[in-house]
């Protein structure tokens, strides 16, 4: 098993693999999950798992079955005792009680500002290690990872903070998720004390970090934002649009550190050593201080520290005999990685890195190989390489996104070229602006104009109708397209060495770009309402006529919004209904006007949140659509659709509760098509749902859509006035909210409604032949 000798059917030589390390790294890896979940059942299933290995490699007198049981001893019991230090002690009742403590923490990361989603304001992120804590009248000194949450003014001063720092603090704890590698979440209040300024050398750091971000400052937003992503991880400036057409296109891991910065960064710095005359043991000198540089620059965390070790294994992968030491290699840092930080098992970051290094090893140099035989040798390595990694990670990929990138390979490809000078101009402009600020802006406008390609990329990739496929989320799916992976990875040796068969493939794939994909099925024939499946947020369309609709609600993000529309070949909105200006409900509006004629916009009488507002009346009159308010009891037609306005029924002033006042005053409209009736309520609350209850209004429909995405705050009586037969709560996977929540789906459960979730059954098609209701779930 350890050494095996092959040949391709072309009489190539194959090297030899070492892969007896291979086995011994994932059972680690697979440790290092269950000992870090921290449950009784995971480590009794750790300790059966080690049992049965020790027993095997008695029965098979094997060494390498022992060196196995031992990697998942020790990083299990690591692990375990990491997850015990972190769930127990006095942080962590404190943080159970969810107590209002002082505590002075010193920052280990930069910090990350997320934009306002839905009703959910803007907030920052800080990872920090506190060193002392007060609380119920007692004080403790420790060291734990805390993770620091600042919203409102308190965020900007978070924001400000500089790695080093030692802050106090006010705030109250609460526990962390299980399995997260933090002893508690501290919810800051108040003001932000620096008791200690950052050391000399972090000092330095953030010096050079800043100077390259000044050598960009007079570049265009989006570049200016991406090349210190690129260079330092440094993602405060990214929006989120760009990072959605990253995600779209498969370049995700150019906006964060990853083994390949590290790769440029040293291939870039030893060619320049051997160019002015440097050999042997000092050229290791010179890598080693590019990842001492490295690893300073980027900041000593977990992710950094894991994309050194990746980006070690890729460069040695290049050379002689790479592909043969390159998965022992790969496994040995795996092995370190994971005894240093048994955490790292549950890091998605990890998974990414660790297979995309394996497939490059694995895959991407026999591909360039016979693929040099009929391309250039700079366009074969441009080709295998992001074909590799894309398909050695394309299962996880779609488990954390919900959909498969078919423009990946392309996308990666195109901007393959300019990442190299990105990533090398930007540290250059780094190092330069100790120097010359002049030489510093020289070097970045040439990082600027690099990240601007890849920018460009990645919007014209993202705006083509088949870039991305929507891919189920659960384990047969994933698993599936995992093995279908593989599978696919095996004859793509094959399938390169026939040029013809290779350019077919190459054309069939491009010309799929140029269309949304079909879902077999989907939209089912006659649907008369679709609750589209666009994260967390609303988003429903209503059929009016042949190719045309009526949409309530654009959800948070047009990508979504477009694409269900696409599929069910709507090509004019007569009618807008926003029923309140929430980023959730509002923010994919972009995406019902492009390429679509829009005739008119409802909204809600309540102006707030502002921006929100401003940002709605510029795109209606810039696509000339016209906007008005409708009153209670306003009845009109559009189309096939009948349409009957109940609510709000008072106009609530804005108080503490802002976020829940304009909840309340959320259109709630019944539509009425085919003989179909739903009730659209937006994120009207119990004392809306009160009020409409309270004008005597026939809330009586076939199809409710549950207000809120499914919170646990409803009116029961509301729900029972419906007599509604279908349910249906839109929501998005695995929110932050806990929509829907199992005690409004109980509620229409025992009012005997059919009850589905976007989250779960992905996009929901009701339709109604001879008055019998019928419903059908994209996924």
């Amino acid at each position: 098993m350890a050494q095996r000798e092959r040949r391709s059917e072309d009489n190539d030589p194959v090297a030899p693999v070492d892969l007896r390390l291979v086995p011994v790294a994932v059972a680690g890896w697979a440790a290092g999950w269950f000992g870090t979940w921290g449950t009784s059942a995971a480590w009794a299933g750790l300790g059966t798992g080690v049992v049965i290995v020790v027993v095997a490699a008695v029965l098979r007198r094997s060494a390498w079955l022992v060196g196995t049981a031992l990697m998942m001893a020790v990083v299990g019991v690591l692990g375990g005792a990491y997850s015990v230090r972190l769930q127990s002690g006095p942080l962590a009742e404190l943080a159970h009680g969810e107590a209002v403590v002082s505590a002075d923490l010193v920052v280990r990361t930069d910090p990350s500002l997320r934009p306002a989603k839905g009703a959910k304001p803007a907030y920052a992120t800080l990872d920090t290690t506190l060193v002392a804590v007060t609380g119920r009248g007692e004080t403790w000194r420790m060291r734990a990872p805390v993770l620091v949450v600042a919203g409102g003014d308190t965020s900007s001063t978070v924001t400000g903070l500089v790695v080093g720092s030692r802050v106090r603090v006010s705030g109250r704890l609460a526990s962390p998720d299980r399995g997260d590698a933090i002893a508690a979440v501290l919810r800051v209040r108040g003001a932000v004390e620096i008791i200690r300024p950052p050391g000399a050398a972090a000092s330095r750091v953030e010096r050079i970090r800043a100077g390259l971000r000044r050598s960009v400052e007079h570049r265009r937003p989006e570049p200016r934002a991406l090349v210190p992503a690129l260079v330092l991880g440094d993602t405060s400036r990214v929006q989120p649009e760009l990072v959605a057409d990253f995600q779209t296109t498969g370049l995700t891991h150019l906006t964060a550190v990853s083994g390949a910065n590290l790769t440029l960064l040293l291939a870039f710095l030893l060619v320049l050593a051997r160019w002015v005359g440097v050999r042997g043991w000092w050229l290791r000198v010179v890598g080693l201080a590019g990842v001492a540089v490295f690893i300073a620059l980027c900041r000593t965390e977990p992710s950094v520290l894991r994309a050194a070790a990746m980006g070690l294994v890729a460069l040695a992968a290049l050379g002689a005999g790479g592909r043969r030491a390159g998965l022992r290699n790969l496994s040995v840092a795996m092995i370190v990685l994971l005894l240093v930080d048994p955490f790292l098992s549950r890091s998605l970051g990890f998974a990414l890195s660790v297979l995309a290094s394996g497939g490059i090893i694995w895959w991407a140099r026999s591909w360039a190989q016979v693929l040099n035989r009929w391309l250039p040798q700079v366009v074969a390595e441009l080709v295998s390489v992001p074909l590799a990694a894309h398909l050695a990670t394309l299962a996880v990929v779609a488990g954390i996104s919900g959909q498969i990138s078919v423009s990946g390979l392309l996308t990666n490809a195109l901007a393959g070229p300019f990442v190299g000078p990105a990533t090398v101009l930007g540290f250059a402009a780094a190092g330069a602006s100790q120097i010359s600020a002049v030489l510093a802006a020289v070097f970045g406008f040439g990082a600027a104009w690099s990240a601007q390609a890849i920018i460009w990329v990645a919007h014209v990739g993202a705006g083509l109708p088949g870039s991305s496929w929507q891919w189920p989320v659960n384990p047969v799916a994933l698993t599936w397209l995992g093995v279908a992976s593989l599978l696919v990875g095996m004859v793509m040796r094959w399938v390169l060495v026939r040029p013809w068969l290779t350019l077919g493939l190459s054309v069939a794939m491009v010309a799929g770009l140029a269309g949304a994909p079909a879902q077999p099925g989907w939209p089912p024939h006659g649907w008369l309402v679709v609750a589209c499946d666009i994260g967390q947020g609303d988003g429903l369309v209503v059929r009016s006529g042949p190719h045309a609709a009526m949409v309530v609600d654009a959800g948070p993000d047009p990508a979504p919004m477009d694409r269900c529309l696409d599929q069910l070949e709507i090509e004019e909105v007569p009618l807008v209904v926003l029923t309140h200006f929430h980023a959730d409900h509002v923010d994919g509006l972009t995406g019902v006007f492009d390429g679509r004629r829009v005739g008119q916009v409802w909204v809600n009488p309540l102006s707030e949140p502002g921006y929100e507002v401003d940002r709605v009346r510029r795109l209606a009159a810039t696509h000339h659509a016209s906007i008005s308010t409708p009153p209670p009891g306003l009845g009109a037609t559009v189309g096939e659709v009948e349409l009957r306005v109940v609510g709000p029924v008072s106009h609530p002033m804005l108080g503490e509760d802002t976020s829940s006042v304009q909840n309340d005053s959320s259109l709630v409209v019944l539509a009425r098509v085919d003989g179909l009736t739903i009730l659209l309520t937006g994120d009207v609350e119990p004392p809306g749902q009160r009020a409409i209850l309270a004008t005597g209004v026939d809330l009586r429909a076939d199809v409710l859509k549950i207000p809120h995405h499914g919170s646990a705050r409803q009116e029961p009586a509301f729900f029972a006035a419906t007599h509604a037969s279908v349910a249906i709560a839109s929501a998005g996977v695995d929110n932050d909210y806990g929509h829907p929540a199992p005690r409004t789906v109980q509620l229409a459960q025992s009012l005997g409604m059919t009850v589905l979730h976007t989250d779960r059954d992905g996009a929901v098609a009701v339709s109604r032949q001879d008055g019998v209701v019928s419903v059908v779930s994209q996924k």
